[in-house]
């Protein structure tokens, strides 16, 4: 087609390609189902919203209350539908040219290469090792040129699910020239975040999201801290209108009684905790703990053979072993109680016969 950029011709739409269950494990979704704890506030709230109307009161209200929850003044974030947007604007604000790329850790959040693509930004990866580790000086090296204009770092990462050295990742945002951006989309299950630098430090922007911490992935919010100045220019890509007043209305209703989403966060970092030691004593089962809200596990040859077996029975995994450091890994998200242990069971039937430990 003449119409659209050559850069695009050969490609092929972003697509999610998991199988859909009774019991969904592999979104890293939450199982709390907001409309259920909330039904009356939510619906309260927008039983008499004037959806004719381009602009709301609603919109104050929801920048007092993150500012609440960040510790950060309005003019330090820009809010919209879901991490993803933020990636788009963040991609789309630091491209210069056709020669201009952002680098990333890999195994990483796969969309990195797909939403920096789409708004012409090239991206380079440097590998992970078999710790899913890196060292920083070598990282740094991929972006040793004028035409790199963002490093990349998701914290905790996905789909490894691990934390990197708080000490590595600000010697990166000291030391490099460019744009750091530090994906957090899971700080509230890691209880790690980079924001107290953002003052200290120019070049750092940090993306979060709601859709896990806060339950909504079916709603889209997501959010981006950085400083005033960065916001500013940051703003001059964005469409003004882009994140829908219900959403709003809805987002500020949650944060109002955000001590529920919080509460429930413990809940799923212990029942990841309680899992992973379950599946530690399987003895041909290799599991990883995260601080996220999934769990990585590998049955070895035997992986694709137990994520068909799931399937069997209704459940969704993610098979994540794409990336040669992953080969043979499924990615578990952790669910309700009732799920979690229909997985486990699941798990020892699929070993049954073998030495399990329980």
């Amino acid at each position: 087609m003449r119409y659209f950029r050559d850069d695009i011709k050969e490609r092929k739409p972003i697509k999610v390609n998991v199988p859909f269950k009774k019991v969904m494990m592999c979104l890293n979704e939450s199982d709390l189902n907001p409309m259920e704890v909330l039904q009356k506030e939510i619906w309260d709230k927008i039983a008499t919203f004037p959806i004719n109307r381009y602009f709301n009161d609603v919109t104050n209200e929801l920048n007092d209350l993150l500012s609440d929850y960040t510790g950060f003044d309005k003019d330090y974030f820009i809010f919209g539908n879901g991490a993803d947007e933020m990636l788009y604007y963040v991609f789309n604000s630091v491209r210069n040219d056709n020669n201009s790329y952002a680098i990333s850790l890999s195994p990483s959040y796969f969309d990195y290469k797909s939403y920096s693509r789409a708004v012409g930004l090239g991206i380079k990866f440097f590998h992970l090792d078999n710790h899913f580790d890196f060292d920083a000086d070598e990282y740094m090296k991929t972006g040793d040129n004028k035409d790199c204009k963002l490093t990349i770092i998701c914290n905790p990462n996905n789909p490894t699910g691990n934390l990197f050295d708080t000490k590595k990742i600000e010697y990166i945002i000291k030391n490099t020239p460019h744009l750091v951006l530090i994906d957090e989309t899971y700080f509230e299950f890691s209880n790690i975040t980079f924001a107290h630098l953002i003052d200290k430090y120019d070049n750092l922007i940090i993306v979060r999201s709601f859709s896990k911490s806060f339950s909504v992935a079916g709603l889209r919010f997501g959010y981006i801290l950085s400083n005033p100045k960065n916001i500013y220019e940051i703003k001059k890509v964005k469409t003004y209108f882009n994140l829908n007043l219900l959403t709003q209305a809805i987002i500020s209703v949650l944060l109002k009684n955000k001590d529920i989403f919080l509460k429930h966060n413990e809940f799923v970092i212990k029942e990841r905790n309680e899992l992973y030691e379950k599946l530690n004593l399987i003895p041909d089962l290799k599991v990883w703990n995260t601080n996220t809200n999934f769990l990585i596990f590998n049955a070895g040859e035997k992986s694709m053979e137990l994520f068909n077996f799931l399937q069997d029975n209704d459940i969704a995994v993610r098979n994540v072993g794409q990336h040669p450091i992953m080969k043979n890994n499924l990615r578990v998200s952790i669910s309700s109680k009732e799920d979690n242990s229909y997985f486990y069971e699941k798990i020892k039937e699929f070993y049954r016969g073998k030495d399990v430990r329980t």
